[in-house]
């Protein structure tokens, strides 16, 4: 496995790779920027557009547009570009942060809590209804699927590990949360997650310059080492969904490591799951 350099961006704090078949690209976010990134592996170019707030995450949205994890709550846009708010928390304290779409297009999205108001992790319909599905949430991170969607993964980062949830596919009710695997032997904390067609849970170490893989028993089965150790983020992408890409960070590092910030990937590690657009 070789660790590649497919975007030497140097970003400040890149997230949620994430892989939009309609048109071959990768969205990604440089978290607390205003601009959704758009890397097109063909050519290897980058583009930006503008949302208008610093943004978290970014997901295909069924019908074109975009699913956004912002500052300020959850909001899409259409091809056109406008937006339309789905939820508001700019008044409760807390921060968006990342955020997924399960089999059926339903979003889930976590936020980050403040100084005197706990985060929440929420489930959002195709209707736009929000449900809350877990409260007291430090920093949420990490949300993944097992390929036959009955399990759901979740990090809540400060509690270093990931944990997992029985998951109804035709409801969008997860239950009965428990841990999956603990993650307190490494100096890094768990951030953001994907699932290959194995079953197998892909987690970036922040701080651990690292992507680990977990069996589906949760027992520890690889880990690629980044030349980078702000590692935020990993998903799959590529026209068979089998290059693993990694964002990661350069905040507070300034020059003592050269490819911090950069976007990596790892070809032909693993098959990830196909993504399902946001269906609201």
């Amino acid at each position: 496995m070789s660790v590649e350099v497919a975007l030497a961006i140097r970003a400040h704090f890149a997230e949620c790779p994430t892989w939009d078949a309609a048109d071959g690209t990768l969205l990604w976010v440089d978290m607390g920027e205003e601009g959704v990134h758009r890397y097109r592996p063909s050519d290897g170019g980058d583009t930006v557009t503008a949302v208008g707030q610093p943004v978290a995450a970014a997901l295909p949205r069924a019908g074109g547009g975009l699913a956004l994890s912002l500052r300020d709550g959850v909001a899409v846009t259409g091809p056109d570009g406008e937006r339309r708010w789905l939820m508001d928390w700019s008044r409760e304290g807390v921060r968006g942060n990342d955020a997924n779409t399960d089999a059926r297009g339903r979003l889930w999205v976590g936020t980050i809590a403040g100084e005197t108001s706990p985060g929440w992790l929420a489930r959002i319909d195709a209707d736009g209804t929000a449900h809350t599905t877990a409260t007291g949430i430090k920093l949420s991170n990490g949300i993944t699927w097992s390929p036959d969607g009955t399990r759901m993964y979740y990090v809540d980062t400060p509690t270093r590990r990931i944990d997992v949830f029985d998951y109804d596919p035709d409801t969008g009710k997860a239950s009965d949360r428990r841990v999956f695997a603990d993650v307190t032997d490494t100096a890094g904390v768990p951030d953001g997650m994907c699932t290959d067609t194995a079953g197998g849970v892909w987690v970036a170490l922040f701080r651990g310059g690292a992507v680990r893989r977990y069996t589906p028993d949760g027992r520890l089965d690889r880990e690629i080492a980044l030349p980078a150790s702000l590692t935020t983020a990993c998903g799959f992408g590529g026209p068979d969904l089998t290059d693993l890409y990694v964002t990661s960070a350069r905040r507070d590092l300034g020059d003592v490591e050269p490819e911090a910030g950069n976007l990596f990937v790892v070809p032909g590690v693993a098959q990830g799951l196909e993504g399902v657009p946001f269906a609201g």
